[in-house]
């Protein structure tokens, strides 16, 4: 309950520092334009996410036939989370990885990599798939969609805050209209780093809830712990070139090699996910 609560508390913020930034540059008017534009443009990731990140990795569709155990797995899987079956996908791809996407259950991905499902075994891999269905059910791809499109609404603020300081200063110079620049200059700076600190910390406690998903699914919090705990080492050993737009998608960062500060990092700290995992009791 306590990462449900700190999602709701994080997108409240998010949203209060829109009409802020809203307030100060263009009122209401202002909020409700940028809204309007991020709204379109995330749509289009949202609705069509599923098509785009699977042919970005060149995942190719596996049905019962060309794939029956893994294929068998998820089904299993899917009965016990009691949620619809969904598409199956392979990514050629040495590094350990995986991710679900799709706009809601009746249209949703599960993908692998290739490699993960040489270096797993089977409660592992069991552990990552319920992880990914943790995903679906909890209506992940929907929360980040609703965040990036406040967090696109707040850039779109401060990049007319710039204009506005732009244009605002050539009028006069007095020190009423210097402190005015300066604060929208701030504005434009601050408030996008904000919303990204925020956005970044949603992603991060729906891991979290993903992870005690998908412990819940398995009954078994030890597969996904000794999943995540090789995915660590693979995934360093063996880089993904993976696009930063999609990289909070998978498992485990696929950026995680590349220097990251932890304050902007899509995913919590794998130890610290493991030792939860590690501290619960299998059912």
């Amino acid at each position: 309950m306590g990462n449900y609560l700190k999602t709701a508390l994080l997108l409240g913020a998010l949203t209060g520092l829109l009409m802020l930034i809203g307030g100060l540059i263009g009122g209401q008017g202002g909020v409700y334009i940028a809204f309007i534009f991020a709204l379109i443009m995330n749509f289009g990731s949202y609705w069509f996410s599923d098509k785009i990140v699977l042919r970005m990795y060149k995942a190719h569709e596996v049905s019962e036939t060309s794939a029956p155990g893994l294929y068998g797995m998820v089904r299993n899987l899917s009965m016990k989370a009691k949620l619809p079956m969904p598409r199956l996908f392979i990514i050629p791809e040495e590094t350990p990885n995986a991710f679900a996407t799709g706009r809601n259950e009746q249209h949703a991905v599960v993908a692998v990599t290739e490699g993960i499902m040489r270096i797993l075994n089977k409660e592992e891999l069991e552990g990552v798939i319920a992880h990914e269905l943790s995903h679906i059910k909890n209506k992940d791809m929907l929360i980040s969609s609703i965040a990036a499109t406040i967090a696109g609404a707040i850039s779109m603020l401060a990049t007319m805050a710039q204009w506005a300081a732009i244009f605002g200063g050539s009028r006069n110079d007095d020190d009423d209209e210097k402190g005015g620049i300066i604060g929208l200059i701030a504005t434009a700076i601050i408030a996008p780093i904000a919303a990204a600190i925020i956005q970044m910390a949603i992603s991060r406690s729906r891991e979290y809830l993903a992870d005690a998903g998908g412990a819940g699914i398995t009954k078994n919090p030890y597969g996904l712990a000794g999943a995540l705990e090789k995915l660590t080492l693979a995934s360093q050993a063996v880089p993904m070139d993976a696009k930063p737009a999609t990289a909070h998608m998978f498992i485990v960062n696929p950026l995680s090699g590349k220097a990251l500060m932890n304050l902007f990092s899509t995913h919590p700290p794998l130890a610290e996910r493991i030792s939860r995992l590690r501290s619960m009791k299998p059912n």
